[in-house]
Parts: structure tokens; sequence; C-alpha cells
């Protein structure tokens, strides 16, 4: 005959049998949550974008911890976004998607998907703007959240491309500007031949420039057939050759930025050939 249990017992064998539940309720909810993000998945990669929000959102619900699934809730908010259009509907999805990447953040401040994602939304919203004001404004965001990305990833050559490309974005209007005040046409070679306008675009924006060229010698030293960092080292060398103080240096300059086009060239081909290669099944052996 088995002995009554002794009232401390009791209590330890109740909150054990407490526990036990517990942590079969938190397993089925995990389950619960699994399934739902398999169902997102493929809803999501069958382009099914608001069906598969609802199926990760169901998985937040069953596990908020689920970070994954919050990642893939953001993702196909943000696939659903349109950079410009101006309804409710299209501003509501894009502050969905940067919320769920917020929380992301707040739980994992390096996390590289998150972050490069609000980078891109920032970048796509700013070129969006047809008011040059609030598209630098908003640039100086993106600027900011892809610099957070090299900190996170300093092998990513898209940040340091997209990184040097809102440096040129920034230069390039007050370089024009500054030439059709000098008088001079497109055409026309340089440098600009007015001392006083040279001289103050120099003070103003020459490290805008460097800078732009240094990031976008990263992306290219990251990924050696990177062809559209290629480019845009060859307008911003092309363009600092104006901000020269004698005939030398721009030529110097312009002979550069034409090495550049040529390697941009030879680096399309490259990229041209690989794919024709992976089109016809051939891969190259390591």
């Amino acid at each position: 005959m088995l002995k009554a249990l002794k009232p401390h017992s009791r209590v330890i064998a109740t909150t054990l049998v407490t526990l036990g539940l517990l942590a079969f309720a938190s397993g089925c909810e995990k389950l619960k949550a699994r399934d739902a993000l398999n169902k997102g998945v493929q809803a999501y990669k069958a382009t099914k974008y608001e069906e598969a929000a609802r199926k990760f959102k169901d998985a937040i619900d069953a596990d908020p911890t689920f970070e994954v699934a919050r990642l893939y809730l953001a993702t196909s908010y943000m696939s659903q976004w349109i950079p410009g259009a101006d309804s409710p509907e299209n501003k509501a999805l894009a502050k969905k998607a940067e919320d769920e990447f917020m929380i992301v953040l707040k739980n994992d401040p390096k996390n590289k998907l998150a972050t490069e994602s609000i980078a891109s939304m920032r970048y796509n919203q700013a070129n969006a703007f047809p008011n040059l004001e609030d598209k630098l404004r908003v640039m100086d965001d993106a600027k900011v959240w892809y610099a957070k990305l090299v900190e996170i990833d300093p092998t990513n050559a898209k940040a340091y491309y997209s990184l040097g490309v809102i440096n040129w974005s920034k230069w390039y209007p007050n370089y024009k500007q500054a030439r059709e005040k000098a008088g001079m046409r497109q055409e026309d070679p340089g440098p600009i031949k007015d001392k006083k306008i040279r001289e103050q675009l120099k003070a103003d924006y020459l490290p805008l420039v460097e800078e732009g060229i240094k990031n976008l010698s990263k992306a290219v030293e990251l990924d050696k057939v990177y062809d559209d960092a290629m480019a845009y080292l060859n307008l911003l060398i092309r363009e600092r050759a104006d901000l020269a103080d004698n005939v030398e240096t721009y030529k110097q300059d312009i002979a550069t930025a034409d090495n550049w086009v040529a390697k941009a060239l030879e680096a399309k081909k490259i990229k041209a050939a690989e794919l024709e290669k992976k089109s016809k099944g051939i891969v190259n052996k390591p």
C-alpha cells in the first residue's frame, strides 16, 4: 500500500506536474509556430506575399520569440511595398516592415538582414522623392544604416557600393550646378575655369568625393567583377578631375577614369560568360 505524501512532498509533486504541463504546452506552441512558418515560406516562394504574411504572423503569435518568423514577416511586408507609391495602404506596408525589423534589431542589434533591409528601404524611399532636398535628407539616413551594415559585415561589397553611390548622389547636383555657373557646357573639358567656383566646390565637396571613391574601391576589392562600382568610380574620378589645380592632374584623373570604364566593360564580359556557362550547366571546379 502506497504511503500518503507529506505536505511538502505534495507541493513538489504538484509543481513538477505543473511544470510538465507548461513544458508540454510550450512545446505544442513551438510546433504550431514551426508549422505556420513552413506554410508561410511556401506561400512566400509562390509570391503569395499577403498569405505568407498571415502565416508568419500566426507563427509569431504562437511564439513571440521566433526571430526567423519575424524576419520573414517583415520581408513579406517589404516585398509588397512599392517605393514612391503614395497610397495609405502602401505607406502602412512600409511601416509594418520597418516596425518588425526594428523589433528584431532591439533583440539582436547586429542582425545583418534587418540592418540591410532598412538601409535598402531608406535608399529606395530617397530615390522616390521628386524633391532634391527630401531625397538628400533620406539619403543621409540610408547612409547611416549602410555604415552600420559595414560595421556588422565588413566584407559586404554591396554596402560599400551603396555608400559610394550615396556620396555621388549628394555631390553630383552641386558639381553640375558649379559647371553651369562657370559657363561650361557638358562637353567642355576641365578643370573648372573659374578658380573661385572651383575652390569653393573643392572646399565643400572634395572630402565627400574622396570618401565615395574610397568606398567604391573597397567594393571592387571585395568583388573583382563589380562593374556597377567600377562605373561609379569612373564618374567620381572623372568629376574630381574638374577640381584639379592644373591640366596635368586633370589629365591623370581622366586617364584613371577611362581605365575604370575599360575594367567595367571587361567585368561585364566576364559575368556574361559565367552566366552563359551556368545556363548550359557548366560549373567551374574550384
